[in-house]
Order: structure tokens, then C-alpha cells, then sequence
């Protein structure tokens, strides 16, 4: 069920180009794409600073586990990187 809404997903945003060229609405989707672009950091920064605040309680406190908040940090780090990764290829391809 993932692996087709994620296909379903890809190929729309594939398609948007030539829906766009052919409406004639090159400059909006433009448009919507550097307000993207412009939002993205910000956005991801909130994501950083929220998971980093809900895995802080690994590192302070009674129960401090050290290893287990390292561990959990590298991975939201790792999705989130992958995430960015995925959504900068996709927006130099489509717009």
C-alpha cells in the first residue's frame, strides 16, 4: 500500500511540468516553487529543534542513557537528511 502511494506520488509530481507548460502557467508554479524553496529550511529547522527536544530527555536527568539518545538523534538525523536528500532531487527535476 506505501510502495504505491509513494509510486502515485512520484509520478504526479513528475507530470506537474507538463501540465503547467501546457496551461501556460510556467511562471506560477515557478512561484510556488521558490516559495517552497524559501519555506523548506525554516520548516526543517522547527523538525530538528523538535526532535531534539523530544530526545533530550536521554541525555539529562535520573534515567540519562547516553548511548540510547546518541543512537535516536543519528537517526532522525539520518531520515531527516534522507528526506532533504529526496525533496531537493525532486525539486530540481519538477520545477
Amino acid at each position: 500500500m506505501k510502495k504505491s502511494l509513494l509510486l502515485l506520488l512520484a509520478l504526479s509530481l513528475i507530470s506537474a511540468p507538463a501540465f503547467a507548460q501546457l496551461g501556460g502557467i510556467e511562471d506560477s508554479v515557478n512561484d510556488i516553487g521558490d516559495t517552497i524553496r524559501a519555506i523548506f529550511p525554516i520548516l526543517l529547522g522547527v523538525i530538528f529543534l523538535v526532535g531534539f527536544l523530544f530526545n533530550a530527555g536521554h541525555f539529562f536527568g535520573e534515567n540519562a542513557d547516553l548511548k540510547k539518545g546518541i543512537t535516536r538523534v543519528l537517526v532522525f538525523v539520518l531520515i531527516a537528511g534522507a528526506v532533504v536528500g529526496i525533496f531537493t532531487y525532486l525539486i530540481s527535476i519538477v520545477v
